[in-house]
């Protein structure tokens, strides 16, 4: 059953994904961490394991086949996101998990004040 709760996640997130090309930060980490008791930490090491595999792969396609994918900037935000994610873990694993739950929330707060107030 608890397997089933990982995979409702996974379902939410592709969902968001495939819509909103949002889903690791902002769907995943938080329901690890506050539907699953997960330490930010954990949470955050845990969504990045999802985003070895291709797991986007059948949305690209969709995008692709409608004329909306620069593939190769996509590639280089890869390998951009490929090396930064090493370094981001190398920092976020010297930061207390409290602080970095804050810093989590307060990116997801001024990005989501950008948003709705932004153009």
């Amino acid at each position: 059953m608890i397997v089933f709760l990982y995979f409702l996640i996974g379902i939410f997130a592709g969902v968001l994904s495939g819509l909103l090309g949002i889903g690791g930060g902002t769907v995943i980490i938080p329901a690890l961490v506050y539907i699953l008791g997960y330490s930010q930490h954990k949470a955050q090491g845990t969504s990045l394991v999802a985003l070895l595999l291709p797991v986007g792969l059948l949305g690209v396609i969709k995008y692709y086949r409608a004329g909306d994918v620069n593939l190769k900037m996509g590639l280089v935000i890869a390998l951009g996101l490929f090396i930064g994610a090493y370094f981001g873990a190398s920092f976020a694993e010297r930061i207390p998990d409290l602080l970095l739950k804050r810093i989590f929330g307060a990116f997801f707060l001024i990005l989501a004040i950008r948003m709705l107030i932004g153009k």
